[in-house]
């Protein structure tokens, strides 16, 4: 039968590193921990908690994630998380081991809640003091304005002190270890009004500013809320993925008892029952049972897999009718499931050139704020003589000049258009793919198993009767050859039944016979049924003395691949195809699909140097590929997309990872990362613009600390704003 190369599938995880010589799984030395950090919430504290835990011996590797307010270490094998978390005490943060078994957004609930409370408490207190402060606007004057003031100070004081602990705490923090962070200039502004305000009511002065310590600390908790729910709202892939794993387990014993057990307390080898409608906890092979698995987590694919001994599951998938059993085959970590959320959490925690912007920028904010808001106080002291509005501009000076909005310009694109992908079906492997693939101006596709799907698809089954499909039928069914696979799958698409055929035998590498109402069928190469080879792929049908007939495939399209070349090459990109298959086949596809510039018969070496050769003439290349033949290549591009039916190596070679078979993700994702970067600089325009009007009216005079407050939270939601955009 006539042969037609291609690559099968392996299911192993994108994340999983293999040696490609021999399918051997490479050992992992460094350890992988990850952190939480509930207290972080700036680009000050990004930066703090990296460079100490980078300068921590054994650390290799540190990315925090504002958005999941987690740390990911890369480190020796021997460092622990308790060896981290008193570094990062020491710091001022407050920090804590993740459980990767219970990795949901609870906590972030919690906070929010939190938040939630302490906003209504001093939108409570705030409303209260200001319908006291009517009187005293309306005129009340010596003991009745006293009262009032000392009443609202009543209220105010335990008002502040409770809703206003998220900042206290945190400046605390960050003194107490002799840093300064954004909070600390928060805090002191509150801290102002008040001691201004007790100050004028203990001298029986007409004016008190209660009011407007309750309305600062009530803005800028409504700010920090809103900008905590639209990172909700842009909930990273990485927290996606994470709370699909499953907390406990069924584990069978060997008399075949059940046992609820934490998934933490599995090992391989263990036998796990799921029944019907629960995840896989595990990675593992089923030993016994038979079901359908829902599989659209790893591979994208809706249609349901069916499950039967021998085959190899994963983490996360869904069973879905009958009870299954599975002997472990990697558990917790090593899971494909948690992986891949690693995968995408360096992903989304990554360093780009607009990161180590923003990190520069943060770093001269807390001396650079301190300094102006104390020359601004000493300056309207000097000019007025009146410690109270020097105060006041002091204290709206180091609010309005808070670098929120530039600590979120970042971290909240990446982590939108990262989520906005991943629902797509694209996994981000690498922290700086979205910034590279923006940049992309051609596309080289590999052939075979990427632009289709490395099956074969029968062309001409029209061309045959009813009778000899049947006995067409009959011989394919003794066959597990990819071509008989292929046309037995079409003859029944067609109703077609199978004709009386006797003495069936497969006769390896040439095709199947038997015997048909006396006489000879064979199924199989040109050569051996006595038929020209010709060039195209192709399985003969000879019945008797009749001539042979040709059943002709072509390779299977991949879904989406002809739309994907169309979109790419409207949006203006050259396409390109390099193949190592024949010239006739590559021509035909190319001619199929509208690609002009094609390679036919291209090696590995072939490919790596037509990519350099783009590069060097200044183009940005993305590479998409699949087999062991483009690893090379798809190192060599601009950056690189492969499917996750691919071959191990080029996976893991690979900048992003397609999760299922449709394609048409593939032009989405240019156009997203570009939108990406382009919201990325709109941020940094509106921190810059924000801080060019706001801080010079601050200096002046002319904005009050309510005013500074409302103008900060006002900043800040516009840029996580502007960013969910890309959902």
């Amino acid at each position: 039968m006539s042969t037609h190369p291609h690559s099968p599938p392996i299911a192993v995880c994108p994340g999983c590193v293999a040696m490609p010589d021999t399918g051997v799984e490479q050992e992992v030395k460094d350890a992988r921990i990850a952190l939480s950090l509930p207290t972080i919430h700036c680009q000050g504290c990004i930066s703090a908690v990296e460079r100490g835990l980078n300068a921590h011996p054994g650390v290799h590797d540190a990315r925090v994630n504002l958005t999941l307010k987690r740390a990911m270490i890369t480190a020796g094998p021997d460092l622990q998380a308790t060896d981290l978390i008193p570094v990062l005490e020491g710091l001022g943060y407050e920090a804590h081991e993740l459980d990767p078994g219970t990795l949901t957004m609870t906590g972030a609930d919690r906070a929010g809640r939190e938040l939630l409370m302490r906003l209504a408490v001093a939108g409570f207190a705030m409303m209260n003091v200001m319908l006291l402060s009517v009187s005293v606007w309306s005129g009340a004057t010596d003991a009745t304005r006293d009262l009032f003031h000392w009443i609202s100070a009543g209220i105010a004081i335990p008002a502040i002190a409770f809703a206003a602990q998220p900042f206290f705490r945190s400046a605390w923090g960050a003194l107490s270890v002799g840093r300064l962070n954004m909070d600390v200039p928060i805090t002191l502004a509150i801290v102002l009004a008040l001691i201004t305000s007790l100050w004028e009511t203990s001298l029986s002065g007409e004016h008190a500013y209660f009011d407007a310590a309750l309305a600062l600390t009530f803005f800028l908790l409504a700010g920090r809320y809103l900008d905590f729910r639209t990172r909700a709202i842009a909930r990273s892939a990485a927290a996606e993925l994470a709370a699909l794993e499953v907390p406990r387990a069924i584990r069978l014993t060997d008399d075949g008892a059940e046992t609820e057990v934490a998934v933490a307390d599995l090992s391989v080898g263990d036998l796990v029952l799921v029944r019907p409608g629960g995840r896989m906890p595990v990675d593992g092979q089923v030993v016994s049972g038979r079901s359908e698995l829902d599989r659209s987590l790893l591979t994208g694919e809706t249609l349901p897999v069916f499950a039967e001994p021998g085959l190899a599951v994963s983490a996360g998938e869904v069973n879905l009718t009958g009870p299954l059993t599975i002997r472990a085959t990697a558990v917790g970590q090593d899971t494909s499931l948690h992986r891949m959320a690693d995968l995408v959490a360096i992903a989304e925690s990554g360093r780009s050139r607009y990161t180590s912007l923003a990190d520069r920028a943060a770093r001269l904010y807390a001396p650079g704020v301190h300094i102006l808001s104390a020359l601004s106080f000493v300056g309207w002291f000097l000019w007025s003589g009146d410690v109270r509005v020097a105060l006041n501009i002091a204290a709206a000076v180091l609010i309005i000049t808070c670098p929120c909005a530039l600590g979120l310009a970042v971290p909240a694109v990446t982590t939108a258009a990262s989520g906005r992908l991943f629902r797509r079906g694209m996994l981000i492997k690498d922290a700086t793919a979205l910034e590279r693939l923006a940049e992309v101006d051609t596309v080289v596709f590999d052939k075979t198993g990427t632009l289709t799907a490395g099956t074969p698809e029968l062309t001409n089954l029209d061309d045959f009767s009813q009778a000899d499909l049947g006995v067409a039928l009959a011989l394919a069914q003794a066959s597990s050859h990819p071509l008989a696979m292929s046309l037995r799958k079409a003859a029944l698409a067609q109703g077609i039944e199978p004709a009386q055929v006797d003495d069936i035998a497969e006769q390896p590498g040439y095709g199947t016979q038997g015997q048909c109402q006396g006489r000879l069928v064979r199924l199989g190469r040109a050569t051996w049924v006595g038929a020209d080879q010709g060039t195209q792929t192709a399985a003969w049908l000879a019945i008797g003395d009749d001539a042979p007939a040709a059943f002709r495939f072509t390779d299977a399209l991949r879904p989406g691949a002809a739309e994907t070349v169309q979109a790419l090459q409207q949006a203006g990109k050259c396409v390109l195809m390099m193949s190592g298959d024949t010239r006739p086949a590559v021509k035909a596809l190319a001619d199929r699909l509208g690609i002009a510039d094609w390679v036919a018969g291209a090696l590995p070496g072939d490919k790596v140097a037509r990519i350099t050769e783009l590069g060097e003439q200044g183009h940005k290349v993305l590479m998409v590929g699949d087999g062991l033949n483009d690893t090379a290549a798809l190192r060599a591009a601009h950056v690189s997309i492969s499917p996750a039916s691919a071959l191990d190596a080029a996976r893991v070679a690979s900048d992003i990872v397609l999760l299922g078979q449709d394609m048409s993700p593939i032009a989405e994702s240019c156009e997203t990362a570009r939108r990406a970067t382009r919201r990325i600089r709109e941020n940094f325009q509106i921190a810059t613009v924000y801080n060019l009007i706001a801080v010079p009216l601050a200096v002046a005079g002319l904005a009050t600390p309510l005013i500074a407050a409302l103008a900060m939270s006002a900043s800040s939601i516009t840029v996580s704003l502007n960013a969910l955009r890309l959902r």
